[in-house]
């Protein structure tokens, strides 16, 4: 639905015929709920929309004239292995292969691939249609202009990609996420906070402020811009 919204033809693949039928009927009902809600993507209708996807049970056929393909098959290294491996035979020296993968990095299923220079991880975070981030995670063969690509993909559809530098297990949102949920959990074991109140803590404090400025920049506003006397502070918690 976001690359049909930005006017992007779209064709969707499964082995499974039927998937692809109830695919095709809730992509037509949510795109007209959106629509009557308010909540409709791009500067077409909802009918126009519907209009760009097609289906189709033939890969072969799915990846004619395909400019870039995500693979959104569930979080198996095995079938990941399996799905590229299909992807790279049939795949041409310019077309882009992504993965929607979480947790797994691209270098655990495409070493061994002809066209893996042009393969990657760009992980959606759910639900991708009202959250915009797009995790961008290069395998160690990845090319850079293939990364580059992909960013402005991801910025023409209306997604707000981050480009890692390198492998890193949890990529970024999950780093950052697990940490914060360790933390909470540790309050709670001790008896810190009750469960209720440590869940106050993030929606009535942390998340409508992380939802406007992220930790570093309000470090730095909080600090007099002294992004130093913050880290100092961290480190003076973490040894206490």
């Amino acid at each position: 639905m976001i690359f049909a919204a930005a006017g992007y033809n779209v064709t969707l693949f499964d082995v499974d015929p039927g998937q692809l039928s109830k695919a095709e009927s809730s992509l037509k009902t949510t795109l007209q709920q959106y629509e009557e809600g308010g909540y409709l993507r791009g500067n077409t209708t909802a009918a126009e929309q519907v209009k760009l996807v097609s289906y189709s049970s033939s890969l072969e056929e799915c990846l004619q004239g395909a400019i870039y393909v995500q693979e959104c098959v569930p979080e198996n290294i095995d079938l990941k292995k399996k799905v590229f491996c299909q992807l790279d035979s049939l795949a041409t020296d310019q077309m882009i292969m992504a993965s929607s993968s979480s947790c797994l990095p691209a270098s655990s299923f495409t070493e061994s691939l002809k066209h893996r220079e042009n393969m990657l991880v760009a992980h959606p975070i759910n639900p991708p249609y009202f959250v915009p981030l797009v995790e961008l995670i290069p395998a160690p063969w990845t090319k850079p202009e293939v990364l580059t690509t992909v960013r402005s993909i991801m910025e023409k559809v209306g997604q707000s990609p981050v480009t890692l530098r390198r492998e890193s297990l949890g990529f970024a949102l999950n780093r950052i996420q697990y940490a914060a949920i360790n933390e909470c959990w540790n309050m709670y074991q001790t008896g810190l906070l009750s469960a209720e109140d440590i869940d106050k803590v993030c929606y009535d404090g942390l998340g409508m402020r992380y939802a406007f400025i992220g930790p570093l920049e309000t470090m730095h506003l909080n600090a007099d811009g002294e992004f130093h006397e913050a880290s100092s502070a961290i480190e003076i918690a973490r040894t206490t």
